[in-house]
């Protein structure tokens, strides 16, 4: 099963397994990681499940969809990484995956 980091504004990192097919908003969820609310759960129609992707991991993910673009709008604090973490689904490649999560959602 693939590793998954997640690091809180603060700093603590949490790093769990999460089941091939899920998406890394779900693995967070699932293991009730503090900033990742998901409020839509998962159906990509809001912005509370905002992460930014480790920069050494940006050109390994799909390219985002016209969805997910629009709902990053709504999301505070972008950066060039930032991503809807409903829309990241893990496979094997992803194993060792890092997000950020944003203090807005802490």
């Amino acid at each position: 099963m693939p590793k998954i980091k997640y690091i809180e504004h603060n700093g603590k990192e949490h790093i769990v397994d999460v089941p091939l097919g899920w998406s890394v908003m779900e693995g967070a969820v699932k293991n009730m990681i503090p900033g990742i609310d998901a409020d839509c759960g998962g159906a990509c129609a809001c912005a509370t499940c905002h992460v930014y992707v480790d920069p050494a991991w940006t050109e390994k993910l799909p390219a985002k969809e016209d969805m997910e673009e629009t709902m990053l709008d709504f999301a505070q604090d972008l950066e060039a990484t930032s991503r809807l973490s409903c829309q990241i689904k893990v496979t094997r490649e992803l194993d060792g995956f890092t997000v950020r999560l944003p203090k807005s959602q802490h």
